[in-house]
């Protein structure tokens, strides 16, 4: 079976997406087969993988909505993804109303269970249905978060969604850790809300190494690349390397 891992804040701007093809990137480059499924509208993933969300086809909606085999495209830097676009603000409405809708993600990625070691899923920025549908199919959650004093409060409502989940829908579904990211060391409410968060989060579940604020994220992302190809000596890429090791033990 899958290890299927959400990764998920209902805050946006955390680095979610970049996180998801980053270590994505380098369990792939572990050995790992690896599925990327973007559940965000914005389909920042999508277009980070390098493909232009308006020219598609086919998306997750389609197999959320219309129970299509999930769309998957091969081999983009040693990883197959499942991509996204607007059509799924269409679904986050339609799922209201919609038979089965808890297990619906679920349900499409049943049949490539054998197929991958390891599916990532980017959820949207939001406590909604896509989020929640996301948490139903996956086996651990991931939660990345900024290091800042706003985003630390904002985790409560965050954790009470996940025990809601695991209590009625998913019973199964356990907390892989917390990624601290953006993080500049150089002010004191960076230092301050990190110290924070390992000693508030810790009890969630592991806290991994801290991901740095870094312009070449940005620049990697616009490359449509993972920052070990776009810049393999930044100092970052084996902060990442470290966090994909630690998650290939699940």
């Amino acid at each position: 079976m899958s290890v299927v891992i959400a990764l998920f804040n209902q805050a946006g701007g955390v680095g979610k997406s970049t996180l998801t093809v980053n270590i994505g990137y380098h369990l792939a480059d572990l050995g790992s087969r690896v599925l990327l499924i973007d559940m965000d509208p914005q389909a920042s993933l999508t277009i980070f993988m390098g493909l232009e969300p308006s020219d598609l086809e086919q998306t997750v909606y389609d197999a959320l909505m219309n129970e299509d085999p999930l769309p998957v495209r091969k081999d983009l830097h040693n990883m197959d993804l499942a991509p996204s676009n607007l059509n799924l603000c269409l679904a986050e409405q339609e799922l209201v109303t919609a038979d089965m809708r808890d297990t619906r993600l679920k349900e499409a990625l049943s049949p490539l269970q054998g197929d991958y070691d390891f599916i990532l899923i980017d959820c949207p920025p939001s406590l909604g249905l896509l989020s929640y549908v996301s948490l139903v199919a996956a086996t651990h959650i991931l939660i990345p978060i900024q290091t800042e004093y706003k985003a630390l409060r904002g985790t409560e409502l965050l954790i009470q969604t996940v025990g809601r989940v695991k209590r009625r829908a998913n019973k199964g579904i356990s907390i892989a850790g917390v990624i601290p990211t953006m993080h500049n060391a150089r002010t004191v409410q960076g230092d301050a809300s990190l110290q924070a968060i390992q000693e508030q989060l810790s009890q969630v579940g592991k806290v991994f190494d801290t991901v740095p604020r870094a312009t070449d994220f940005a620049n990697a992302s616009q490359a449509h690349k993972p920052l070990a190809l776009f810049s393999p000596k930044h100092p970052a890429v084996e902060i990442l390397q470290n966090i994909a090791k630690e998650l290939k033990t699940l």
